[in-house]
């Protein structure tokens, strides 16, 4: 009977949020995928807040709300579900975590009735992955961890009210079934890059900076430090499309203007929370610290920037992310209104009501192995990455 209750009182709870998630987003009920509710008991995965149901603090002076988590790294595949859905084996190899289904085949409606998470728990679905790291001697590096934070500006911002024949609210709720990809655009390689990808050190020793690429970076990470992978996701959403034919045209970023405020581009009016990734790798003797690259003796590399017959990259230059939300809607609700729109600053997963994403599968510190085989390389890779502006969207929402 107790569970039944549970389920029932989490189903109201779900209603809920999801009628303030509603309220809060003026997106039109024929853009974004119909609601999928989560398929197990969503109460059992809340916790109280650090065990005391603590609210987090305030977000200011800063004037956008904070939502973090961390999380562990998934699984190593060839598959690419934006770029090349339906075709397992086509991509170079990639890291993934979030969902712990992820493939080729994944939807949206497959990845919120299935797979656990390495983010926390199962009410993040989301499917995250970037191409995984090479150390040069055919091993795969797995991140030690991934540290995400979602920020956006709260609902009562000026900066949310549209004027000028933008949308009455501009502020949204990430809209169900959104994906993107951002970075080096692998399609299209005179594309622009996005999302401010950079790398960093962090650790006893770690020298303080910006590097455009593990090359770089390299050189001011001594052994005993981390290096770090850095990119942050689009901010803006022209509100029509989920997806798009390169994947990256129906996001946005804000630029400033000559009045000194990041705006949105009139194509894309709807501010979406934003997160940044950052992925932090255990460094070691296969580390080459020289600040010299020579494409014939790879050190530490993308497997994207060492792609079969074509020309190599220098270490880092491809780096690139791609996401496919697939949030519990009373989990999105809830931080959302709560970390977001009060602008707190929530942490570790807490979700600004107190309570917090429980920690199952999601990240832990427990010294797992680091370096590993890559899987078997199909050998199926689309090796120019030819441009597909003219692929057809399947039915789930590529429109």
């Amino acid at each position: 009977m107790l569970p039944v209750l549970r389920m029932a009182l989490g189903l109201v709870a779900s209603c809920s949020a999801v009628l303030v998630l509603a309220q809060s987003a003026a997106i039109s009920s024929d853009v974004e995928l119909p609601s999928i509710a989560s398929n197990f008991d969503t109460e059992s995965e809340y916790v109280a807040g650090w065990g005391q149901g603590k609210i987090p603090p305030s977000a200011a002076p800063d004037v956008v709300g904070a939502f973090r988590f961390l999380c562990s790294p998934g699984h190593l595949s060839y598959d690419d579900p934006i770029v090349y859905p339906g075709e397992p084996g086509r991509s170079h190899l990639h890291q993934f975590f979030g969902n712990t289904l992820a493939d080729a085949h994944s939807t949206y409606e497959s990845l919120r009735k299935s797979g656990d998470s390495t983010c926390n728990n199962r009410l993040n679905r989301s499917a995250y992955w970037m191409p995984a790291m090479m150390n040069g001697r055919g091993k795969v590096v797995k991140p030690h961890h991934f540290n995400v934070y979602y920020k956006r500006l709260p609902d009562s911002s000026p900066e949310c009210a549209g004027r000028d024949g933008e949308p009455e609210q501009k502020c949204v709720a990430i809209p169900r079934g959104l994906r993107f990809i951002f970075g080096h655009d692998m399609l299209n390689k005179s594309g622009e890059k996005t999302g401010n990808g950079y790398f960093k050190c962090k650790g006893p020793t770690a020298k303080p900076g910006r590097f455009p690429d593990i090359v770089t970076a390299a050189q001011n990470c001594p052994p005993g430090n981390q290096l770090g992978a850095l990119i942050r996701a689009p901010d803006c959403w022209d509100g029509r499309n989920l997806d798009s034919a390169d994947h990256r045209s129906h996001v946005a970023y804000k630029k400033y203007g000559n009045d000194g405020k990041a705006r949105c581009p009139e194509s894309h009016p709807y501010i979406i929370a934003a997160f940044t990734l950052s992925a932090w790798y255990e460094t070691d003797e296969t580390l080459d610290r020289s600040g010299t690259w020579d494409p014939d003796n790879p050190s530490w590399h993308l497997s994207s920037d060492y792609m079969p017959g074509m020309k190599p990259s220098k270490p880092g230059s491809t780096f690139h992310t791609d996401w496919f939300g697939a949030w519990d809607d009373e989990a999105l609700a809830l931080w959302t209104e709560h970390c977001i729109n009060k602008m707190l600053n929530c942490s570790g997963g807490e979700l600004g009501n107190g309570k917090r994403l429980k920690p199952t599968m999601g990240y832990k510190n427990d010294g797992k192995k680091r370096i590993f085989d890559p899987p078997p390389d199909p050998g199926l890779h689309h090796h120019g990455h030819e441009n597909q502006a003219n692929m057809t969207m399947e039915s789930d929402g590529r429109s």
